[in-house]
């Protein structure tokens, strides 16, 4: 699935959209644990968190995740934004909490790999 279908479908908002959101997403990911999502997320993922500092640009940059969604309207602050967009990698925000998010995505068709 295209990164840009994916926002579409499920109205994320973009918080870089100077980045190109024409990239595949293999499959999902959800937690909010770092060392988790380093351990187990794989390379083309959409990443679901709640967390919002620096360090989740780091972990998807690592793994090459296709993106993170912030759930529950969280937003990142400047730096994590100013840091997204030098490593290339699109944040996206929801209003939905984690839950009813990832049920979106699984009818989508994404799964954990």
């Amino acid at each position: 699935m295209d990164l840009q279908e994916l926002i579409n479908s499920l109205s994320l908002e973009v918080k870089t959209p100077e980045l190109n959101l024409h990239r595949e997403v293999t499959g999902g990911y959800v937690s909010d644990l770092l060392s988790d999502v380093i351990g187990n997320a794989h390379k083309g993922t959409i990443w679901v968190t709640l967390q919002i500092h620096l360090n989740i640009v780091a972990v998807a940059s690592l793994k090459e995740l296709a993106g993170i969604i912030l759930i529950n309207n969280r937003s990142p602050d400047a730096d994590t934004l100013k840091r997204a967009n030098a490593e290339n990698v699109p944040v996206m925000t929801s209003t939905l909490p984690a839950f009813e998010l990832v049920g979106k995505l699984y009818a989508l068709g994404l799964r954990c790999r």
